[in-house]
């Protein structure tokens, strides 16, 4: 395992124990106060709770070895699972939550004991802004050097900025959840209560499109990063023997796993045998520079050929 997926999966079980806290207590104090912001909010952290454990479960049904059914391996089962949790996050924690807020907008129950939901959230929002913390840290390179909207678009790694959208989008709830209850106590109008769940579910339909929409791009196959394909390629036009680099083809397998497929142009002169010895030379070359490359594909090829097949793959004139 790398050091990015363990420090990610560090992220995610910091979640998982920080989201199973707050989601018990929440649920006490839902039960005890009758506060719709805070159902939705209990809501939102039994959620998060499923969610983390899915995301493991899905690293470990990733990290299976290449078969005879799974030539290239089990890598995109990652980014399956965390579709899935972009889905839930949908349907149960925005749904559920505007549900109950449209309920107790239409029939609004005035709040009992709202020092209890004060306390609660007071320590939910420690818990959660722990985790945050911890999945920032494992954030914070790709976003200080391309901006954190870029990171977000760039990463290959869903669990690592789930984690840190759905923990952002906690804490938010949670300064929801505390200004709808405070609302509905000093303006003695319990109607806010209903709002702050229906802000909530709002809120998480938001975050769930916005992860569903990263996580089906990876799941449906998006290139490798630009700077590891500039490398593999001037890597080859620096091998012996090669008379230039047409092109490359990458494909994101898992946040660890590559598949490349290289095409190359050979000096006139080389034999079959000079052509095979180079072409091993490349892949050697390559996954010492780049182990995520797990499989390399070298065609051998003009640029004339080689340019005639992309424009009739990519459907140019």
């Amino acid at each position: 395992m790398s050091g990015e997926e363990r420090s990610s999966k560090t992220a995610v079980y910091a979640a998982l124990v920080g989201n199973a806290m707050v989601a018990l207590t929440k649920i006490a104090a839902a039960l005890w106060t009758g506060s719709s912001a805070m159902t939705s909010e209990a809501i939102h952290s039994v959620v998060d709770t499923t969610n983390e454990a899915l995301l493991l479960y899905g690293y470990r049904r990733a990290n299976r070895p290449p078969d005879e059914s799974h030539p290239l391996g089990y890598g995109r089962e990652l980014y399956f699972w965390s579709f899935i949790v972009a889905l839930l996050i949908f349907a149960l924690g925005a749904g559920v939550s505007f549900y109950q807020g449209v309920v107790h907008v239409i029939s609004p129950d005035p709040i009992e004991d709202p020092i209890v939901s004060y306390v609660v959230l007071g320590l939910s929002f420690v818990f959660e802004g722990t985790s945050w913390l911890i999945a920032l840290r494992r954030f914070r390179a790709d976003g200080e050097r391309f901006g954190y909207y870029r990171a977000f678009i760039r990463s290959k790694d869903p669990p690592a900025f789930m984690v840190l959208l759905e923990d952002s989008a906690a804490l938010v709830g949670i300064v929801i959840a505390a200004i709808a209850t405070a609302a509905a106590v000093l303006l003695k109008q319990p109607v806010w209560d209903g709002a702050g769940s229906i802000l909530i579910g709002v809120l998480l339909g938001m975050t769930s499109v916005v992860l569903a929409r990263e996580s089906k791009s990876l799941l449906i196959g998006e290139p490798a990063d630009p700077e590891l394909a500039r490398s593999i390629l001037e890597l080859t036009r620096q091998s012996p023997g090669v008379l230039r680099a047409n092109g490359l083809l990458t494909v994101q397998m898992s946040p660890t796993e590559i598949v490349a497929a290289l095409s190359v142009e050979f000096s006139d002169d080389r034999r079959a045998d000079d052509i095979e010895q180079a072409i091993v030379a490349i892949e050697t070359q390559i996954r010492e520079h780049h182990p995520s490359v797990v499989t390399l594909f070298i065609k051998p090829q003009t640029k004339a050929r080689y340019l005639s097949n992309r424009a009739r793959r990519l459907g140019e004139a």
